[in-house]
């Protein structure tokens, strides 16, 4: 059409100096922005070490079970059941990476002792840890005699979903202790304890409900809590993320429907006592509201 009419292409229009300008403003405002948010992060993660840094100072344990005592003593409330999610890197020395997990769960073992919690279970995504159930026993064990003395030293028991119980030798009670020595639970607990566990329970459930084994109207919410805690664990009444981030990882998500969850940004410091103290502060403090 163009060629019969003998008119030519016309030239590509340029770009009007408003539009260049506008584009130049924005770059320029977008620059400032991700500037000025690099430095509050940066400023954020200094002051919250130094927080941190701080905390940790005025509150040690210096192993000593008296010491924990004191510093929750004025909590209004202590959990019963705490959970904690901790980290393996399955990409560096193994050896390494394993001793450190230990030392991480020795050392919660012994706060949790010391604190008056009653069960402690420990999420870690792999499940390295339930390949080593005696060495990790040991290990809770070791770090429980260099806090308590010989005969104040709390009963240990160690379990993960789906395995018996791992629990030390019944000796004889001490003539010198004047009351039973505290128990402490132990739950190792792995990805394959979150939504695999929901589904293969669905999965049960449906099976019997179409053979007859079961009533349609008789699965119910408590049905599933009973036997989610009955295989796996009850609702903690506090999870403790260690990260640097809020990152779950795959914890059991059934199980944290009603519990508190505590993180703290920017813990460069990983599983350290200044923050499972300021965990347990947070809950001593919450406001449980489960609705009508």
């Amino acid at each position: 059409m163009s060629q019969r009419n003998g008119s030519k292409p016309k030239p590509p229009r340029r770009k009007p100096v408003r539009k260049f300008i506008r584009e130049r403003i924005y770059l320029c405002l977008f620059l400032i922005v991700h500037a000025v948010f690099a430095v509050y992060m940066r400023v954020r993660r200094v002051v919250r070490a130094l927080k941190d840094r701080m905390f940790a100072l005025t509150y040690y344990h210096h192993h000593t079970p008296e010491l924990i005592r004191r510093d929750v003593a004025k909590l209004s409330k202590i959990p019963r059941h705490l959970s904690v999610v901790v980290s393996y890197d399955p990409r560096g020395n193994g050896g390494v990476e394993l001793e450190r997990l230990l030392n991480h769960v020795g050392e919660l073992s012994a706060w949790c002792a010391s604190a008056g919690i009653e069960t402690l279970s420990v999420y870690e995504r792999t499940g390295i840890l339930k390949t080593h159930i005696p060495t990790t026993h040991a290990h809770i064990t070791s770090t429980l005699h260099t806090y308590f003395p010989p005969h104040t030293t709390p009963a240990l028991s160690l379990r993960c979903p789906n395995h018996p119980s791992f629990s030390p030798p019944s000796t004889p009670p001490s003539p010198f202790s004047q009351t039973p020595n505290p128990r402490l639970t132990v739950i190792l607990l792995s990805a394959e304890d979150g939504r695999d566990t929901i589904v293969d329970l669905t999965k049960t459930l449906t099976e019997m409900s179409q053979r007859g084994k079961l009533a349609p109207s008789d699965i119910s919410t408590d049905l599933v809590d009973a036997e989610i805690t009955e295989s796996v664990m009850g609702e903690p009444d506090l999870v403790v993320c260690f990260g640097e981030r809020m990152k779950l990882d795959g914890f059991p998500p059934w199980q944290i429907r009603l519990s508190e969850i505590f993180c703290s940004p920017d813990n460069s410091s990983g599983v350290g006592y200044q923050v499972f103290l300021r965990a347990l502060h947070k809950f001593g403090k919450a406001q449980m509201r489960f609705g009508t």
